[in-house]
């Protein structure tokens, strides 16, 4: 499955639908919202398989630096990170946003490569590694950092985890659930 990679500005995200996982005391979007919450696969295929196919990686930003939040520097070796702020979209809807901060250092070169160049989604990347996900529950300044970026704060459909390597803790992610993930699957033409 080819998903599709833009970079865009914060102005030009406004073609998308964001919006709040859950309806108050909706029974059925909760426990979809649990399930998604809990699993440890790739979220990335998890949109895929929500929307029916490709799923667009929207890049709202990317830069490499040392100047992260502290929560960041006791997850993940190193002094230089890439912070990555995106979103996933598919039929007009976000189907989730992010937040990623990967460790450059011990970080193999072609990795770094394809992060810096935003070509792929993270959970593309991974499925070409052994990676574990460890939850992260002192990570608050993450989730806040994300929703300054997008504008929707969600917290009960919001995580944070760290990816680890057999080479050691590698990335930090905190993403948030939309309902765009609780989309009906588009008939195929």
């Amino acid at each position: 499955m080819h998903t599709s990679i833009s970079v865009m500005s914060f102005n030009s995200q406004q073609s998308f639908h964001r919006r709040l996982f859950a309806d108050q005391g909706s029974r059925e979007a909760n426990q979809l919202l649990r399930l998604l919450l809990a699993q440890d696969g790739s979220t990335t295929r998890l949109c895929e398989a929500a929307a029916g196919g490709p799923v667009s990686l929207r890049v709202l930003s990317q830069q490499a630096h040392g100047h992260v939040p502290a929560v960041v520097r006791l997850q993940l070796p190193g002094e230089r990170f890439i912070e990555r702020i995106t979103f996933l979209a598919a039929h007009g809807e976000v189907l989730m946003d992010n937040l990623a901060y990967i460790a450059l250092e011990g970080l193999d070169p072609a990795i770094e490569t394809v992060l810096l160049a935003g070509t792929l989604p993270i959970g593309h990347l991974l499925a070409r590694m052994w990676v574990r996900r460890e939850a992260v529950a002192d990570a608050q300044d993450l989730p806040q950092r994300l929703w300054d970026a997008v504008g929707l704060p969600d917290p009960s459909a919001t995580r944070c985890y760290r990816i680890v390597t057999p080479e050691g803790p590698r990335m930090l992610i905190a993403e948030t659930y939309r309902r765009g993930m609780r989309m009906a699957t588009p008939p195929r033409t």
